[in-house]
This record gives structure tokens, C-alpha cells and sequence, in this order.
């Protein structure tokens, strides 16, 4: 066989594969599911689909707590009522959107900005959960927007923290109150109330019992998704959900 021959052959068997593979995105892209799902142990209904990047891993689950708060972990306050605890309450015909995340995550900061813009569709809810897993500087950042939640003024401040870097002094605060709005007075102390250790405790809760190891992760609908997810994936993800029968609807 002539080498202008071999190249040709070559040639033929690399467009068919790149056919094949464009063909097969598309089939993948018009598939209703194309998605591998695992059930939840301990979360009847729910299920887990592995994602892309992760950040960090969980290894203290009472990272951030007081450790006099570390034993009330309230996993079996929490389970009966996971729905409720996890989108609060989710407007009829909406697909709720549950994000953990953490301030010191890369890929949290790529994947809160689709989420911000995935919220103004009227057909999703977002609801943000503070999952601080690496060190002191995320333990502040989820304490700091979480006390801005007591001001009505949680995603200005969870944006600002996602979008730069901070420091962990009073001074830091104080400025951000002041550019934001707030009280930097009642954003000190309520950093270190019981409501905001509460509220982490809860996330902490809803990470152990839906197996939530890292950053970022999503509970959309029923569906557990740990890592990064694509704009496209997410999109069909969404649709899916709409369509089939929800656990929380």
C-alpha cells in the first residue's frame, strides 16, 4: 500500500471517529437522564452524582463549632425534616437549588457565580449553605455572611467574599459593614451568636447525613452532585429534575 494510501485511510478512520464522538455527544445531550446516579443510604429519595474539582475534604465535621457544641451535632433533629432544612421554604413548581461552599474554595467562587445568575430564572431557587472545611479564613468568611443574614444583607456580603480576598481582623469587618450598609457592631457579635453556630451546625448536619465530603457541592431537586458541574450538564441536570417526581415537592 502507497503511503498517500495509508495517510488517506488514516484520514477517513479519524473523521469517522470524530463523527462518532460529535454524534454521540448529542445522543448524550438528548438522552433524558445520561447521567449515573447512586442512591443516598439514609436519605430515602435522594441520590449522588459525582461531579468535577474539589476543593476540600471534610475530615472534623464540627470544623468551626465550639467545642461544646460539637456533641449536639443535630443530625437526627435534622433528618426527618430534610427537605424543609435544606431549601427552607421552596416556591411550588421551582427546582431548589441547596449549595455548600466555602470562601477559601476555587471552585466554589466559579460555580457561585452561575448559581447567582441561575437565580434570577423564576423556575429555580438558590439557597446558599456555609460548609467551611480549610482552616480559620473559611471559618470566618461563612461566620461573617452568615451574621450578615441577621441584616437582610447575606448575598451582597457572600458575594464580596467570593469575589476577593479578605482579612480576618475587626477592621476588615468594620469596613465591609461600612460599605455594604451594616452595622459592623452587631456584625462582630453576631459572628459568634448562637444563631449563626446553629445555622452551621445544620449544614454540618446536612452534609454527614447526605454523604457531602467537599466543596463545592449541590443538592438540586433529589440529586447530590459533589464537584464542579458544567453550565450544560447543570442545564440538563435541572430539566430532569423538573420533569421526574421530586422528594420535596
Amino acid at each position: 500500500m502507497s503511503l498517500r494510501r495509508t495517510v488517506l485511510g488514516l484520514t477517513a478512520i479519524g473523521a469517522a471517529l470524530v463523527g462518532w464522538q460529535t454524534a454521540g455527544s448529542r445522543l448524550i445531550d438528548l438522552w433524558p437522564s445520561g447521567f449515573d446516579f447512586e442512591d443516598i443510604p439514609g436519605a430515602p429519595g435522594f441520590r449522588f452524582l459525582e461531579g468535577g474539582s474539589v476543593s476540600g475534604i471534610l475530615r472534623d465535621p464540627f470544623i468551626g463549632l465550639d467545642s461544646g457544641s460539637a456533641a449536639a451535632l443535630p443530625i437526627e433533629d435534622v433528618r426527618p425534616n430534610l427537605c424543609a432544612n435544606l431549601f427552607g421554604q421552596a416556591a411550588p413548581g421551582v427546582v431548589p437549588i441547596a449549595s455548600f461552599s466555602d470562601y477559601n474554595c476555587p471552585y466554589c467562587r466559579v460555580l457561585s457565580d452561575r448559581l447567582d445568575s441561575l437565580d434570577h430564572n423564576p423556575g429555580i431557587q438558590v439557597i446558599w449553605h456555609e460548609l467551611p472545611l480549610l482552616g480559620d479564613r473559611s471559618v470566618f468568611g461563612a461566620k461573617l455572611a452568615l451574621a450578615a443574614r441577621a441584616q437582610d444583607k447575606y448575598t451582597e456580603v457572600h458575594a464580596k467574599l467570593m469575589g476577593s480576598r479578605f482579612a480576618l481582623t475587626d477592621t476588615y469587618i468594620r469596613d465591609l459593614a461600612n460599605d455594604i450598609g451594616l452595622s459592623s457592631d452587631e456584625l462582630i457579635a453576631d459572628m459568634n451568636s448562637e444563631a449563626v453556630t446553629a445555622q452551621l451546625s445544620q449544614s454540618m448536619a446536612l452534609a454527614e447525613i447526605l454523604g457531602i465530603i467537599g466543596t463545592p457541592a449541590l443538592v438540586v431537586g433529589r440529586t447530590v452532585v459533589m464537584g464542579e458541574i458544567g453550565p450544560s450538564r447543570m442545564a440538563r441536570l435541572i430539566e430532569l429534575e423538573r420533569a421526574e417526581p421530586s422528594v420535596c415537592r
